[in-house]
C-alpha cells in the first residue's frame, strides 16, 4: 500500500533499531542495499536514501511516506505533511540544533554584531539564508560538503552547523552565538497520498508503532509486594502513567503493586521501595506503550 522511504547515513541505525522495536523490522540483503522490505501490509515497499533527498522526494509523490529531519524540510523548502513527530536523533532521543557559531575569541556575540558581507560556511544554505536575511543581515553564505567547523578563519568567519551536544565546536574552538532551527525527526507524507483516507489510516497505525517504541524506552514497568502496613507509603512515592495497580495477594494481608515509571528515577526509587517496606521488586522493560 505504501512507498516507504528511510534515512541512509548517521540516522540509518538509530531508524532501523526503531523499527525493530515497533515490530516493523527492515529486511534487506546487505547493509550497503538501497531496497528493503517489511513483513506488514501497509508497507508495499522500501527504500534507504539521504535524508537531504527524502522531503523533495516524498512531495513530488515517488514516495508516499518517509522519514527525515525537519532541517532537511525546511532546507529544500518541500510542501509535505508531517504525520507526527520522532523524537530520536543519530545518538539520542532528543531533537538536535541548528546552530551560528564564530570563533572562540570572535567580538561577535550575537547575530545583530555580524558585519555585511560576512562568510558563512554551512551544509544549509538556503536555510541559513532565510534565517540570516529575516535579522536583516547581508551574506556571504557558501555551501560546505563537509568539515564545517574547520573553515573558520581562512575560509569562513561563520558556520551554520548541525549539533547534538556542542561538544565538537567547542573542541573545535567555536562559540555558539544563535540557534537558527530546533530539529526532531519527522515522519511525513505526501500531501495526496495524506488526503486518500485509506493510507491516511495506515500512516497514523505505523506512526502509533513508532511512537509506543519511542515512549517505551523511557519507561520501565514495576512490581513488587507489600504489607497492608507500608501500602500508603509506598504508594506516595511510586509514580505511575495513572495510578498503580494494586491487588490483594490470596490467603493474607500483603499487596501485589505494579506501575509504569520513569527510566530515569528508578536507581533512586528501587533503594527507596525497599526501604520503606516494599519486597520481591522486580523491573521490566516494556516494548510499547500507546496512551
Amino acid at each position: 500500500m505504501l512507498r516507504l522511504v528511510l534515512p541512509k547515513g548517521s540516522l540509518e541505525r538509530a531508524t532501523l533499531e526503531l523499527f525493530e522495536a515497533a515490530d516493523l523490522a527492515v529486511a534487506r540483503r546487505s547493509s550497503v542495499d538501497y531496497r528493503a522490505s517489511v513483513a506488514d501490509p501497509r508497507i508495499a515497499e522500501v527504500a534507504i536514501l539521504r535524508p537531504q533527498e527524502i522531503p523533495e522526494y516524498v512531495a513530488e509523490g515517488l514516495f508516499d511516506l518517509g522519514i527525515t529531519g525537519r532541517d532537511w524540510i525546511e532546507e529544500t523548502d518541500s510542501a509535505v505533511v508531517t504525520v507526527g513527530e520522532l523524537s530520536y536523533s543519530k545518538a539520542s532521543d532528543s531533537p538536535i540544533r541548528i546552530v551560528l557559531a564564530v570563533a572562540d575569541g570572535s567580538a561577535v556575540r550575537s547575530v545583530a554584531d555580524l558585519p555585511a558581507g560576512v562568510r558563512v560556511s554551512t551544509e544549509y544554505p538556503r536555510l541559513t539564508a532565510r534565517f540570516l536575511s529575516a535579522q536583516g543581515v547581508e551574506a556571504d553564505v557558501r555551501l560546505s560538503y563537509g568539515a564545517t567547523e574547520a573553515k573558520i578563519p581562512e575560509i569562513a568567519d561563520a558556520v551554520v552547523e548541525i549539533t547534538e551536544t556542542g561538544r565538537a565546536l567547542r573542541a573545535a574552538g567555536l562559540r555558539v552565538v544563535a540557534t537558527v532551527l530546533t530539529s526532531s525527526t519527522e515522519l511525513i507524507a505526501n500531501p495526496a497520498a495524506h488526503a486518500d483516507d485509506t493510507k491516511r489510516h495506515a500512516m497514523g497505525q505505523l506512526h502509533t508503532l513508532l511512537q509506543g517504541a519511542l515512549v517505551a524506552r523511557q519507561r520501565v514497568l514495576v512490581k513488587l509486594n507489600v504489607g497492608a502496613a507500608d501500602l500508603d507509603r509506598v504508594i506516595a512515592v511510586l509514580p505511575a502513567m495513572k495510578a498503580p495497580t494494586v491487588s490483594q495477594l490470596f490467603g493474607g494481608d500483603d499487596f501485589a503493586v505494579e506501575a509504569v515509571v520513569p527510566k530515569r528515577e528508578i536507581n533512586i526509587l528501587i533503594p527507596e521501595l525497599k526501604d520503606l517496606g516494599a519486597s520481591d521488586i522486580i523491573e521490566l522493560p516494556i516494548a510499547k506503550i500507546v496512551p
